[in-house]
């Protein structure tokens, strides 16, 4: 199932670990181990965060995945699943029709 990782990195931490050198490598490594089909980095509430969009076949990888980060960066972490707009349209498209017609208003309307 493809997922979303995001991943806040404290501000302390990773200019420690920039500023040591380790950081690029810490990044390359742990990409590199998790494969992912894309990856963006960008600024979010101030702190340097990650995207990472990969495939998670078993909930018991979620440990592999996300260790990494907390004991190497000390960083927040949350792991959804994600949907392309293929699959918006497609499974998941008809999956919502069928549920608006079950649930056709909201309660108390």
């Amino acid at each position: 199932m493809r997922m979303m990782l995001h991943v806040v990195l404290p501000i302390e931490t990773a200019n420690a670990a920039i500023r040591s050198g380790e950081f690029s490598n810490f990044i390359q490594k742990t990409l590199a181990d998790l494969k992912p089909e894309a990856t963006y980095f960008a600024e979010d509430q101030g702190t340097r965060s990650g995207y990472i969009f990969f495939d998670m076949k078993d909930a018991s990888q979620l440990t592999a995945i996300a260790e990494p980060w907390f004991l190497g960066l000390n960083a927040t972490v949350s792991v959804k699943p994600a949907m392309t707009p293929q699959d918006l349209g497609g499974a998941a498209g008809a999956a919502i029709e069928s549920v608006a017609k079950t649930y056709p208003r909201t309660l108390g309307s």
